[in-house]
């Protein structure tokens, strides 16, 4: 079975807080009606702080669609590489045993992809697949790790790489009056994270089956307005209680594996805010504390979109008490209303000999 390895994550410098956020958000759009609101909706997604690419300063500033895709393709190109070595590291290989590479991002464009940048740039050959999603939002992180189970699958002992890189940060538009906008500027955060998927070997979630579900009548309930400003968020009042129908789902993939859904060892799941998480305690019947790594990356980081399973498992990694075959499900949504999920246990790999150790164990006269 393909195996996901721990994570590799990494936050820019720039903190805003709450308390920062609710301030400019006063300033920014004083006496526009929807704002009570919005400051209600913010201060209820229980995010404490995120991290952001500028200083403060300049991410309430708007200096035009080419500059903010420039400043995304700058910064990219200067934060993916570290979190991508450190991922590789974690699987116990280099770019070199790397058969493809998922990319994910919803907050910049590239053409070509930043695929093509890696490869040419990190060492990568020159016939490693690539793979760009943009268009699946916060679902692409779940959506990536189910393609690379796919493909570790269909070609047996590859490796694939997978890339989160979100600037939420580079679309806030100081504008914008709409409540999904207005909601957006203290939900989002901005991140960087990479992952492995070994075809074989490694240490971490054995993936065993994966699934996708699509909300029928909801595409345009979580979306982009794409203007000549760039990409304006839209949310639909009724996303909040989008969970009571993606239940059911969840519950039906565990049993179609012979699992129970209210006693699994772990819960990787997306929290675009709080509510999903408490809809679904309730409507799975499991107990609040055992999503606490995806509560940690909401409070300490923000919706920080595709990254945030990522972000969650490597704090799952880090609290290190998982046992062998321990089960679990990774679960992302998105716009859709979109939900990529997979189930899989926990794997421990014996330690490898190396090449260097094998021949240190051979005596010389051999």
């Amino acid at each position: 079975m393909p195996t996901l390895c721990k994570p590799s994550v990494d936050v820019p410098e720039y903190v805003i807080t709450m308390e920062e956020t609710l301030k400019f958000a006063e300033e920014t759009h004083h006496g526009k009606p929807q704002l009570p609101l919005a400051l209600r909706l913010i201060r209820n997604t229980g995010v404490q702080k995120r991290h952001v690419v500028q200083p403060i300063e300049k991410t309430l500033r708007h200096p035009g669609l080419e500059e903010r895709n420039r400043i995304f393709e700058v910064e990219s190109k200067k934060r993916c590489p570290k979190v991508i070595e450190e991922a590789l590291a974690n699987a116990q290989l280099t770019a070199r045993d790397i058969d493809a590479i998922i990319f994910v991002s919803c907050t910049g464009f590239l053409m070509p992809s930043m695929t093509a940048w890696l490869i040419n740039n990190m060492g990568f050959r020159t016939d490693t697949r690539q793979i760009p999603i943009a268009q699946l939002g916060c679902a692409a992180g779940g959506a990536a790790i189910n393609r690379a189970h796919d493909f570790c699958t269909a070609y047996p002992r590859s490796n694939v790489l997978i890339v989160s890189c979100e600037l939420c940060s580079l679309c806030y538009q100081p504008d914008d009056d709409g409540i999904g906008s207005l909601l957006s500027d203290g939900l989002f955060g901005d991140a960087v994270a990479a992952a492995v998927v070994r075809g074989s070997g490694g240490t971490g979630i054995s993936l065993e089956r994966n699934a996708s579900y699509i909300i029928p009548g909801t595409e345009d309930w979580i979306s982009y307005a794409v203007r000549s400003t760039g990409f304006h968020f839209q949310l639909d009042r009724r996303v909040p209680g989008t969970m009571k129908p993606l239940a059911p789902v969840l519950r039906e993939l565990a049993m179609s594996h012979g699992w129970d859904i209210a006693d699994l060892d772990f819960y990787i799941i997306h929290a675009g805010g709080p509510r999903i998480l408490a809809d679904l305690s309730k409507f799975l019947g499991v107990d609040l504390h055992m999503f606490r790594h995806s509560w940690a990356t909401l409070t300490e980081y923000g919706n920080i979109a595709s990254a945030v399973v990522l972000d969650a498992l490597r704090r799952l990694f880090e609290e290190d008490t998982m046992t062998p075959n321990a089960t679990g499900v990774i679960a992302g949504f998105g716009p859709g209303i979109t939900a990529e999920m997979a189930v899989g246990s926990w794997r421990v790999e014996a330690p490898a000999i190396t090449a260097d150790l094998r021949r240190q164990a051979v005596p010389a006269s051999l």
